[in-house]
């Protein structure tokens, strides 16, 4: 029983986001709450974590996160899913696009005394930038093998 009360704390903090309210969602977050972000080299407090999710909220508006799978296990609850929006925003220095985008998530919430107290959270952050326009360009160490395998396919038998 208590799993399910943990999986609806979990699922009404992700629903509070995409409804913009962000007061609410803060409010299932425990007060020594930690979140360990991918990309992102030091754990996150309550408040950094609000910052790091206001970036989004800012930039990404009609936010709507979609679970495929929703697991329980004791007091972690795994979501894994899409999040869609329309960048309309700055987002990390890149002015609006007007764009819509689907990035694949995964995350991990482990819930004490019904609060949130420990967050894991991954995002697709290369497709993110590929759809918003963002083009990675490759070393200089990596451009003469780019190189090499470009001239040499003509020649590869198939």
């Amino acid at each position: 029983m208590l799993s399910q009360q943990n999986k609806a704390i979990v699922l009404q903090f992700y629903k509070a986001f995409d409804n913009r309210n962000i007061d609410q969602a803060l409010a299932l977050l425990a007060s020594n709450f930690v979140a360990h972000m991918a990309g992102v080299p030091e754990p996150l407090d309550c408040e950094g974590f609000k910052q790091f999710g206001m970036a989004f909220y800012l930039a990404f508006l009609n936010g709507q996160h979609t679970f495929d799978e929703v697991i329980v296990e004791r007091n972690k609850v795994v979501t894994c899913g899409t999040f869609t929006a329309t960048h309309l925003g700055d987002f990390q220095g890149i002015p609006p696009t007007l764009k819509q985008i689907k990035l694949s998530i995964m995350h991990i919430d482990r819930v004490e005394n019904g609060k949130i107290v420990e967050h894991w959270g991954q995002g697709d952050a290369l497709g993110l930038m590929q759809q918003l326009g963002i083009v990675f360009l490759p070393g200089p160490t990596l451009v003469p093998h780019i190189i090499k395998n470009l001239l040499a396919k003509p020649f590869k038998k198939r």
